[in-house]
């Protein structure tokens, strides 16, 4: 097993525990002090791309083999002549083409276009409390940056102030909260999806949304996710809120109506109960069947009204790959995300994080083999968004290369959740007013964040970019964590564009697959990237016997 290093002497990073291979822990807490490589970019924004003690050190790279397979054993690409992808006002005269004139703003969709100021969305936030406490940096923070958030399952399901009414929803307040927080700073990039599992179709979560927000809204089926291969779950520690998730349809474990579990909740033998969420298409046996109940439910939604529709998959097998890409092609879907092992927010059986589903890379690599096969055929294949671990901008360029041209973002899960909880527990020190409201966890600035202020303005880097955004006046309303999730968005960005002007590209729609290469051959053999010294050896060959 590969063990993934801790320390990043260079950056000045390390991990509070394990590693994985995003760079994040292997478990994240809100609490967190620092200071891994994402915790301080949210605060440093793209210093953070340089090796600290600039001017007074040297640094050289750690990472100079790739074992086994995995993201990690993609390099990139460099050229040492042209350009492609300048923008028209720009000429490839060497002081036109450098890194901050790439274009990184792409888009996606059929009849609606949806633009994103950087190729990057969240996962799904959903029923847990997590996305719920840090819902205000998420949200404004996705909405000032331009990239889409998603509004998980089960919201509305789990919340006590939320009506039903004959089995339907007519009242959704914490919905309600999570789509306008997103639409108050919206500006034109980026979108809010809204995700529909088993339950969230039972109490009419898709029409509630096209009702009151009509096309505002994407709206997400959900076959699946990279963490777990069964449905979202969270757990409640009151036995009368598990009592009323009960009541509200959901397998709950314990059964909280259960005398002997009642009784052994009161001598605190068991302190928790976990919410599950039921499986889909149970009730299908062919693929046949799974494609004609998939078109009814992708028509009903169009009845209803909604122009923009995606599908959101886990890291099942080459046959449910299959399936995703060929029925999101042919109903049309304007994005298809596909999730790998090694991705998740957390909330998932650790053993089945652990060792279920398809590791990211692998799934990916497939996932373009099969755009590829529906194209030969004539058939456009969906814009795609790739998850399963992902943190830097280094696995952006990758997963962008590994499946050009059908990629269109990349999908991060965990990684975007660090700004909410570091901005929140910053603001809960500087507004000890606001403690309680953000859900800080801090009594004081800890040494690894006192030492780059005292006050907001010394210690996020994007405070001034986004006060230019949202105006001096509207500043006292933008959470912390999405000024540090702008910070976070930007080392994101400028990584991006120069890893790209180093391959000549500048403009996302012009990255290739051959602006990546393989470490090893193990991965060459699983991804179909060539092994490093492979690509462009006949003409390296041609060069050296041109007479």
């Amino acid at each position: 097993m590969i063990q993934w290093r801790k320390k990043n002497d260079a950056l000045g990073t390390v991990n509070r525990g394990d590693a994985c291979e995003s760079g994040l822990c292997t478990l994240c807490t809100t609490d967190c002090t620092g200071k891994c490589e994402t915790w301080l970019s949210c605060l440093k924004g793209r210093e953070v791309i340089y090796p600290r003690a600039y001017g007074e050190s040297t640094s050289g790279s750690s990472n100079v083999t790739s074992v086994g397979v995995g993201y990690h054993a993609l390099r990139v690409q460099g050229y040492a002549y042209g350009s492609t992808g300048l923008a028209e006002r720009l000429t490839k005269n060497a002081d036109d083409c450098v890194f901050p004139n790439t274009t990184i703003e792409t888009s996606f969709g059929n009849e609606i276009i949806t633009k994103c100021k950087v190729p990057i969305m969240t996962g799904a936030l959903g029923s847990t409390f997590i996305a719920a406490k840090y819902w205000e940096s998420f949200a404004s923070g996705a909405a000032i940056c331009g990239f889409p958030i998603v509004v998980g399952e089960n919201v509305v399901g789990i919340d006590k102030k939320s009506i039903l009414k004959n089995g339907k929803i007519i009242e959704a307040p914490e919905l309600d909260r999570r789509i306008e927080t997103f639409l108050r700073y919206y500006n034109g990039y980026g979108a809010i999806i809204v995700q529909l599992n088993v339950e969230d179709t039972r109490n009419g979560v898709a029409e509630y949304v096209i009702d009151k927000y009509g096309n505002d809204v994407i709206i997400e089926l959900k076959w699946g996710q990279g963490a777990k291969d069964i449905g979202g779950e969270i757990q409640v520690s009151s036995l009368e809120y598990a009592k009323f998730l009960k009541d509200r349809g959901y397998v709950v474990d314990p059964n909280p109506n259960d005398p002997e579990v009642q009784k052994a909740f009161e001598a605190r033998a068991i302190t928790h109960f976990a919410r599950h969420s039921r499986l889909g298409n149970t009730e299908l046996d062919t693929t046949d069947e799974v494609r004609e109940s998939f078109m009814t439910s992708v028509a009903y939604l169009r009845k209803l009204g909604y122009k923009r529709i995606s599908l959101k998959t886990g890291a099942y097998g080459m046959e449910e790959l299959a399936m995703a890409i060929r029925y999101a092609a042919d109903a049309k879907l304007d994005l298809l995300t596909i999730d790998g092992a090694g991705g998740g927010t957390g909330m998932s059986p650790w053993n089945m994080m652990e060792t279920w589903g398809v590791p990211s890379i692998v799934l990916h690599a497939k996932a373009y083999e099969y755009c590829k096969v529906l194209e030969s055929q004539g058939i456009n294949p969906p814009d795609i968004s790739f998850a399963g671990g992902f943190a830097r901008e280094d696995h952006i360029f990758k997963a962008l290369s590994l499946g050009a041209p059908y990629t269109k973002l990349v999908c991060m899960g965990r990684a975007p959740m660090i700004p909410g909880y570091l901005g929140s527990n910053i603001e809960g020190v500087i507004k000890p007013e606001r403690k309680a409201a953000v859900n800080g966890h801090w009594e004081k600035l800890p040494t690894t964040v006192s030492s780059l202020g005292k006050y907001p303005e010394e210690i996020f880097a994007g405070w001034e970019a986004v006060k230019k955004i949202v105006g001096a006046d509207e500043m006292k309303n933008i959470p912390f964590g999405a000024i540090a999730m702008y910070g976070y968005a930007d080392k994101l960005a400028c990584g991006l564009q120069q890893f790209m002007a180093g391959a000549r590209k500048f403009s996302l729609d012009t990255i290739s697959r051959n602006d990546i290469y393989s470490a090893n051959r193990e991965t060459e053999r699983e991804t179909g990237v060539p092994f490093m010294t492979d690509i462009a050896d006949k003409k390296a060959m041609s060069i050296l016997k041109k007479q």
